[in-house]
């Protein structure tokens, strides 16, 4: 299990953002473009604020736009399949699961807004730059943690809805 940073507190009661969105979210942003090898990919963070447009998706063609990039947007809370009414759980298994990638906090425009930072600290920031949103080729670890849990209360329930939103 990951240590987590527990200096200072998170004020989970302003709008926060989610780094894991998807493209057609209102208030989408890229956040980063996925770099790397298909085995290992890794977000490039971009350091100016783009507003996802029509243009923006286009770049990607033929592939989706969450293929290659990723982007923040308003966390949707309740709405997120993720979101146990107070906490981001993708976030909270992302630290518990995920081996650090980085040994510095990496360059983030979205950080002082950022839910999972808010939620998790530095801890999520160092296995940020690992979580790709769409990816074809994710290992099962990967897979384990982009799950969607049923709890106990959901047993014999229709399952969850796919996820907006991880990695």
């Amino acid at each position: 299990m990951a240590e987590r940073e527990t200096s200072g507190k998170a004020d989970l009661g302003r709008a926060l953002l989610c780094p894991s969105a998807q493209p057609d979210m209102p208030g989408a942003h890229v956040l980063g473009v996925v770099t790397g090898p298909v085995e290992a990919p890794q977000i490039a963070y971009l350091d100016e604020p783009v507003p996802v447009t029509d243009a923006v998706t286009a770049l990607a063609e033929p592939a989706h736009p969450a293929d290659v990039m990723r982007f923040s947007a308003p966390c949707e809370e309740r709405k997120c399949c993720h979101f146990d009414g107070q906490r981001c759980q993708l976030a909270t298994r992302i630290v518990d699961t995920l081996p650090a990638v980085v040994d510095a906090l990496p360059e983030c425009l979205i950080r002082s807004e950022c839910r999972w930072f808010q939620q998790e600290h530095r801890a999520a920031c160092l296995r940020c730059p690992q979580v790709v949103t769409r990816n074809h080729a994710a290992s099962e670890l990967m897979v384990s943690v982009a799950r969607v849990a049923l709890s106990d209360a959901d047993a014999g329930q229709p399952p969850a809805p796919a996820p907006r939103t991880g990695p």
